[in-house]
This record gives structure tokens, sequence and C-alpha cells, in this order.
């Protein structure tokens, strides 16, 4: 049966990221004793599972000591005091190197820290390292395999963060998702993963592949895990003008609060449903039936039928704006499938460009009347479990519509195949109405776990 929950000791997956922040707080823990715990899975799982980019444990510990020092003075604690963070090598991080999963760019290491990199340090996380990118955070897959079966993907472009959070090597990470990149890992890989409203969190000092399309994600063990790191991030950043001068939201205490009513979800199959897997129809069949009442399907409307293709339009056009100087300097270097997106970008037209770029709001609409009837839609975040093989990072079709048109969404491990892989939950809802979508998420991730009030 499809629908089974995964089993929780299947790998050393990190305890509730609010416990170990709650036990840091009290001095329960401190943080030089929990990245040890964090350093010798890293250094006894690395070499199987090839999750880092680059990873010093004496960094790691250099700043612990400085927190747990800082603790004691007795001083106002960080939201992330003492908590290790995996950072996509795509994300700029003073005087350690920044490679963006590319040959042109080994050796690249900034002067700066990028914006999201600063809050976290001013919330007293601690940067555990950089996780691997496919090249130039597209397609063409890094080292990284999967915890669950190494023979399999991880997915990708965030295949490091995701897969370092898996098999609990750290208890959060950071990604970006442009198509798929954020949600598609984390269903393959059996974590949460949250990519919020376009424009929430600032893009500064990240690779620009599509601005049209980037946003910055997170990895965590649970949605209120995600919430927690997710919303110290979210604000507002003068050269990212897709950011607003406007509150973040609550989203940790939104994610644990209890909703007013039980949750009530619109199940949607996407553009691209008769690809799945026979047994991600079959679960999803079957969790539907079982959420009874809460649950009801909704058809989307033909407009979105050519979504994907207009959302690939405006990235690979994008692409070979950003991407030039990599395709001019060392075309010969890039993977075939980064080299044929580019090339593809150059042949766009501005009048398809433009047209692509319109389409986002008539979606929008149509989005804005069905998540009017339910908290959330309810969809597969992926086409079945990880594929076999190192060579794909499986297929993003399930998520761009989602990244497409702006909305967030989260990817959240509640069932596995017959073979024992993950396959994800995605919950989509409504653009800037992020908190109210972490509280069904979490709601719904503890009624699969039997854990729900």
């Amino acid at each position: 049966m499809g629908a089974e929950p995964i089993k929780k000791d299947a790998l050393a997956v990190s305890p509730s990221v609010t416990l170990l922040r709650d036990r840091l707080a009290s001095g329960a823990l401190n943080a030089l004793e929990l990245v040890e715990s964090y350093i010798a899975r890293i250094e006894a799982r690395e070499a199987d599972v090839g999750a880092w980019a680059w990873f010093d444990p004496e960094f790691v510990r250099a700043q612990a000591r400085t927190l747990d020092a800082y603790r004691r003075t007795g001083r106002p604690l960080g939201r992330l005091h003492g908590l290790p963070v995996g950072l996509k090598d795509v994300i700029d991080t003073a005087r350690i190197p920044t490679e963006n999963g590319c040959s042109r760019d080994a050796g690249r290491v900034p002067l700066h820290d990028a914006f999201i990199v600063e809050r976290l340090k001013m919330e007293g996380a601690i940067i555990m390292g950089k996780t691997v990118t496919t090249e130039l955070a597209f397609m063409h897959p890094g080292k990284t395999a999967n915890p669950h079966n190494l023979a399999h993907t991880p997915g990708g472009s965030s295949q490091g963060s995701a897969a370092a959070v898996a098999d609990g090597m750290v208890p959060l990470a950071i990604g970006t998702q442009t198509g798929g990149s954020v949600i598609r890992p984390a269903s393959f890989c059996g974590v949460t993963g949250y990519k919020p409203t376009f424009g929430a969190i600032p893009r500064h000092g990240i690779l620009p592949q599509s601005p049209t399309l980037d946003t910055v994600g997170v990895f965590a063990s649970d949605p209120a895990g995600a919430a927690l790191l997710a919303e110290v991030l979210f604000g507002h950043h003068a050269d990212d003008p897709a950011t607003g001068l406007h509150p973040a939201p609550a989203l940790h205490a939104a994610a644990t609060s209890k909703p007013p009513l039980a949750p009530v979800f619109g199940f949607v199959r996407p553009p691209g449903w008769d690809t799945a897997d026979p047994q991600l129809k079959e679960a999803f069949a079957e969790l539907t039936e079982t959420l009874g009442e809460q649950a009801f399907e909704m058809p989307l409307p033909q407009i979105f039928a050519d979504a994907a293709e207009q959302r690939k339009l405006i990235n690979f056009a994008e692409m070979s704006y950003h991407y030039y100087p990599y395709w001019r300097d060392t075309k010969d270097a890039l993977g075939s499938v980064t080299r044929d997106a580019i090339e593809q970008g150059n042949r766009i037209v501005a009048r398809d460009y433009l047209s692509a770029c319109d389409l986002p709001k008539l979606l929008n609409a149509a989005l804005d009347e069905m998540l009017s009837r339910c908290d959330a839609i309810l969809c597969p975040a992926a086409t079945g479990p990880a594929p076999p093989g190192l060579e794909t990072t499986g297929d993003p079709i399930f998520n761009g519509l989602w990244t497409f048109c702006g909305t967030p969404c989260i990817s959240l491990p509640l069932l596995t195949s017959q073979e024992g892989l993950p396959m994800g939950v995605q919950l989509v809802g409504a653009r800037n109405d992020d908190a109210r979508l972490m509280r069904t998420a979490q709601w719904l991730f503890q009624w699969a776990d039997g854990t729900s009030q």
C-alpha cells in the first residue's frame, strides 16, 4: 500500500528544531555539545551521501564556543541561538568559498555575506557549511546521493541541503527554487521543504538565475522547524525589487497554534498527472479518502495547461542573460543540460518572453478563487519516489506551476513507496498568507503522525 507513513527511525533525522531551540535557550544543551553530534554524523556519512561542498569542523566549533560564551553573559539570545544551518553553495559567504557548483567559479571566495547569512548570524545561528548544488542551480547533478537509497537521486537543485537534513547531518538548511528545487528534493529525501511567497526573502548575495522566479526556501524535519528558520529570513532589501517594506508574518507562532477549525483541503491533479507513478496515485486516493469531508477535488482551469512551458520560457530567457559569462567563457565546460537551456534562451524573442510574464496575473486570479474555498491546495510534491541513478534530478512538473504563480508551498514527508522511498505531500497556499499555510501544514503533519489535537 502506498500511503504508509515514513518510519521516523529510518535515518538519524534531527529532533524537533523547536525542542533544540528551547534546550539551547534554557542552557540544558550547549551549542558545542550540539555541533559535536552533527560533526560526528557528517564524518560518518559524508563519504556516502556527499551533501557538502565545503565543511570545516573547526570553523563550526569556533562559532559554537563563541555562542556559548555569549550566552553566559546573560544578554538576549537570537531566535536561532546555537542552531546549525547548512547553506546551498549559491549563497555568498564572506571568506568561505561559494562556487555555484561550477568549474568556472572554483576557488571563488566572496568578500561579503548574502543578506540571509547576515540575518542568520544576527539571530545566533551557526553556519555549518556549504551544501552541494547542481551546476549553477539548474539540472546538471552534483555529487549528492539520496540518503534513503544511495543509488537514487536526491533531486535538485538544492540537493545537498535536502540530503543533509534527511541524513541528520544538520537540523536546518537553506536552498533556492526557480522551478522545483526545494520542494522536489524535500519530497525525494523525506524532509519538510518550504518555498515561501515570491519576494518574501531577499535574494541579495545569491546567484541569480531567473529573478522573475528565483525564491529562497528552507528545509527542516517538520513545518514548525521550517517556520522558525524562514521567519527570521523574511524582510526587505533595496537591491531586491521583489521584496517590500512590510512586517514579517509570525510563522512559527502560527505553525505551533491550533487552527480554529479543522483545515479543509482542495485536492488538485496538476498538469502532468498522467506521468505520475501508480503508487503515488494510489497513495493520494487513500489520503483524500482518509481525510473524508476535509478534502474535496478541485479541477484546475484549462488556462493552467500551458503554464509549465511558459515558466520554462521565462527561466531560459533570463538564464541566457545572467549566465552569459559562463556560456561565453567556459561553454564547453558546462554540462549539456545547462548549456542547452542557455542556448534555448538565446533564441527566445521579446514578444514571447513578455507574453509569458503576463500569464501569472490570470493564473493567480483563478487560484485566488480556488483558495477561497479551502485552507490549502493538496497535490503531489513530485511524480513519485526518487528515480534511480544520479544522472537526473527528477521531473519538476508538479512544482514549476506554483513557482510561476509565486504562491507559498510546502512538501511534507507523509508517504512512502513500496520500496521504502519517500513521497512528499505538497500544500499550496494563497500569496502572502504564509502563516496560514504553515499552521495548516503543521496540522496535517501531526494528523498523519497521530498527534494532532
